[in-house]
């Protein structure tokens, strides 16, 4: 036993000493504090999920009334519901910042660990998406409903996919409950994918704003925990207010109505940060090609680290790509706009050109690197 609790005392001091001592560029600035701030928000989200867990009742006639029960009944349920809620949207918002910083600063030559993460933003928007069911209201079933449809437009064997995830002929009782246990089991292999994140980081070091492969490294701890600490407090004051203040800002209120599948929401739609993918999706006519678009949207992000062939790994030496980018950023944003719109004109127009630009951006990005080296 001696042995044993000294061998774990030597690996929790080298883990503090090469993460506090952690050589790290010097002129990083405060976008490098969002990767920090997420794996917060992640152990924040396991807290408070695990919490509600206890009090939620995965079955169709109960779930709802476990919900109101949890706000109206549970000692500050309230706020464990709404932190949690909020925390994803939270979650999902440092993430695409921190993504975009990786595509500004091109940190996508950082081959595994842009991989790695590319998996973490899938599973977590999987994650997310199972969660928004367990609520059942209105548009918790329906979104459920029309997402795991999707899967029917596999050639051959898309039906039987759809029939074995829902445990049966629709939505029911079975589908509810796989949800709950994936949502629960999920966020410990993000956590795990996480710390493989991290390990490939700490193999290959840290880019910078400069791109430049130097040589003035300082510790990791103090100036940089220092940034971390004052990026934690921006994120807590953030996620607190909205949190007390108006926790129900972001939710949908078809969602405050008990699941009713006689019934349809006059407008399907998921949570904001699926919104981008829901127009890619809603933008072309046939159901295989939406739903190869769908995927195609997050995984044409694994082909950069193959396509981006810059010579400096920084976008600030290259102006039109740099130009080009924020024209992406902006498009993902009309894009996320149009997903929150009914399926008529213009707005379905609309979506058919902000999905093409989506996809041109990265066909048009490594041209223009190559002309630019030259």
């Amino acid at each position: 036993m001696t042995v044993l609790f000294d061998l774990n005392k030597n690996i929790i001091k080298l883990m503090k000493t090469s993460m506090l001592n952690l050589p790290s560029p010097s002129n990083l600035s405060s976008m490098w504090s969002f990767g920090s701030m997420l794996t917060i928000c992640l152990f924040m989200q396991i807290i408070t999920g695990l919490f509600l867990s206890m009090h939620y009742c995965p079955d169709t006639e109960m779930a709802f009334n476990s919900m109101s029960h949890i706000v109206r009944d549970v000692k500050n349920g309230w706020l464990l519901r709404s932190i949690h809620a909020n925390g994803a949207s939270l979650f999902f918002l440092l993430m695409y910042i921190h993504i975009s910083r990786g595509l500004y600063f091109n940190s996508v030559k950082l081959t595994y660990t842009w991989s790695i993460g590319v998996m973490i933003l899938m599973i977590s928007m999987a994650t997310a998406f199972m969660g928004y069911v367990l609520p059942w209201g209105q548009m918790s079933y329906w979104g459920a409903a029309v997402i795991t449809n999707m899967l029917s437009a596999i050639p051959y064997m898309g039906t039987t996919i759809v029939h074995w995830l829902w445990g049966g002929f629709s939505v029911n009782n079975a589908t509810l409950n796989r949800f709950f246990s994936l949502h629960f089991i999920l966020p410990f292999i993000i956590l795990m994918m996480v710390m493989a994140h991290f390990a490939a980081l700490h193999i290959t070091g840290s880019s910078n704003p400069l791109g430049m492969s130097d040589t003035d490294k300082i510790p990791f701890h103090p100036s940089f925990t220092i940034k971390d600490m004052f990026g934690f407090s921006l994120m807590f004051i953030f996620l607190f207010s909205l949190s007390t203040i108006n926790p129900n800002l972001l939710s949908d209120p078809e969602n405050f109505i008990p699941a009713n599948s006689m019934v349809t929401p006059v407008h399907i739609q998921p949570e904001w940060y699926f919104l981008f993918a829901y127009a890619i999706l809603r933008s072309i006519p046939n159901k295989l090609g939406g739903v190869l678009a769908l995927f195609s949207s997050i995984l044409i992000l694994l082909i950069l680290p193959i396509t981006n062939k810059s010579m400096i790994q920084s976008n600030k030496f290259y102006p039109m790509n740099k130009f080009l980018l924020w024209l992406f950023f902006m498009n993902t944003i009309m894009l996320t706009w149009a997903g929150a719109k009914p399926v008529e004109d213009p707005f379905s127009s609309l979506s058919v050109i902000f999905t093409l630009n989506y996809f041109f951006y990265f066909i048009i990005n490594p041209i223009l690197y190559k002309m630019w080296d030259k």
